[in-house]
C-alpha cells in the first residue's frame, strides 16, 4: 500500500488540540487523515479509532446511525486521557459511496436493513479497506494500540497488517428510534458487540 504523506497542522476543537495530518492514495484518488493529541514516546498502547467516512452522521447530525456519536466519544476519550489518534478513512457508506449510501437509505425506508440494501445495489455488506491504516500508523511511528471499536473485524484486520492490537475498548453509543434497527442489524449479521463498558 502506497500512502503519500502531505501536511500536518494543528486542531483546535471542542476536546482541545489535536495535530491534523494529510495523506493522500495515489491510486485511488483518495485523502484520508488523522487527528492525534500527545503522540510522545511511550511504552503503552496508544488509544486510537478507526472512523470510516460518515457525512451524513458526522457531519450533518443523522439518527440514522451511530457515526457521529461514536467519533465524538473518541475524540473525547482522546482528550481525557490525553493521548491517542482517529485514522479517518474516505469509505462512504461502508466503502459504497455517498450517492449510493443514499440509494440504500431509500430501500431502507422501503424494509430492508443496511446489509440488504447493500446487497440490493450490487455491493458487499462491508467494502472498505483497513490495509492503509498500516502506513498512517507506521508514519505516527505507532506500533501497539488499544482500539476503540465493538466491529471485531476490525481487531482482525490491524493484526493481519502486523499492528500489535492490546485491546478492543468498547465505544457504546445510545440507540434512538432511527437507529434502533440498524444497530440490531450490526449486532447480527456484522458481528459486531456492544458490550456493557
Amino acid at each position: 500500500m502506497v500512502l503519500r504523506y502531505v501536511q500536518s497542522s494543528r486542531l483546535p476543537t471542542r476536546w482541545g488540540d489535536f495535530d491534523i495530518h494529510g495523506f493522500e492514495d495515489p491510486f485511488k484518488g483518495k485523502e484520508h487523515i488523522v487527528i492525534s493529541m500527545g503522540l510522545g514516546h511511550s511504552d503503552d498502547p496508544l488509544l486510537i479509532r478507526i472512523h470510516s467516512e460518515c457525512l451524513t452522521g458526522d457531519a450533518l447530525g443523522s439518527l440514522r446511525c451511530d457515526c457521529g456519536e461514536q467519533l465524538q466519544t473518541a475524540m473525547q476519550r482522546i482528550s481525557e486521557v490525553g493521548r491517542g489518534a482517529i485514522l479517518y478513512l474516505r469509505q462512504e457508506g461502508r466503502g459504497i459511496g455517498l450517492v449510493n449510501k443514499i440509494k440504500a437509505y431509500q430501500l431502507q425506508d422501503l424494509g430492508a436493513d443496511t446489509v440488504e440494501a447493500n446487497e440490493r445495489l450490487g455491493f458487499g455488506a462491508d467494502m472498505r479497506d483497513y490495509s492503509i491504516c498500516a502506513p498512517m500508523l507506521q508514519h505516527l511511528g505507532v506500533c501497539r494500540v488499544d482500539l476503540m471499536t465493538n466491529n471485531p473485524r476490525k481487531v482482525d484486520a490491524l493484526r493481519a497488517l502486523g499492528i500489535d492490537v492490546a485491546n478492543r475498548v468498547p465505544l457504546k453509543t445510545e440507540s434512538n428510534p432511527h437507529n434502533a434497527s440498524y444497530l440490531t442489524t450490526k449486532v447480527g449479521k456484522l458481528g459486531h458487540l456492544f458490550d456493557d463498558e
